[in-house]
């Protein structure tokens, strides 16, 4: 009996340093986890905060290469006809698109599908307008009635777009 009541002396006490130094330990290495954790989400963000807010500029611009009295006057040439100048324009808005899809990856998927709306509308507008006119009618004809059209509708996907893209960027990063 005393042997045991000698043994509970010390190993109670030692047990009770033993769980204690456990416990600090443990708290003390959560925290260290948790700084790490905490250091290196800050490090991914410095690196892809300038990388989205490129994307959500490269998207601005896209939009703002592709809305028609633009994209007009950088595709005209003298001499085309109607169907050619229609079929540039075309082209040029899918080869914009094209280039920027990668873009997707740092955006909302809404203000990717307003993008993504906005190259199709403004495809099917020019597509519209040269189906009002004659097979003799020139890129002159085409643009203005492209142009019309454009002065004729109230909101544009484009402009939706641009609008949604814009204050995104500000909740993002400002």
């Amino acid at each position: 009996m005393i042997a045991l009541s000698e043994l509970l002396k010390y190993t109670v006490p030692a047990l009770i340093v033993l769980a204690t130094a456990y416990y600090l330990l443990k708290m003390f290495l959560d925290k260290e986890s948790e700084k790490t954790q905490l250091q290196m989400r800050l490090d991914v963000q410095k690196i892809s905060l300038p990388v989205r807010m490129q994307a959500y500029e490269r998207l601005v611009l896209l939009l703002e290469r592709i809305e028609p009295s633009g994209l007009l006057v950088r595709n005209n040439m003298p001499g085309m006809s109607a169907s050619q100048f229609q079929s540039a324009l075309v082209q040029a808005v899918r080869s914009e698109f094209d280039h920027n899809l990668s873009q997707q990856l740092y955006v909302s998927a809404k203000a990717w599908e307003l993008v993504r709306n906005a190259r199709e509308e403004t495809i099917k507008r020019i597509n519209t307008a040269a189906m009002k006119l004659n097979t003799e009618a020139t890129s002159a004809d085409l643009a203005s009635m492209i142009l019309l059209d454009d002065m004729d509708a109230t909101q544009s996907a484009v402009k939706n777009a641009l609008d949604l893209l814009k204050s995104e960027a500000r909740l993002n990063f400002f």
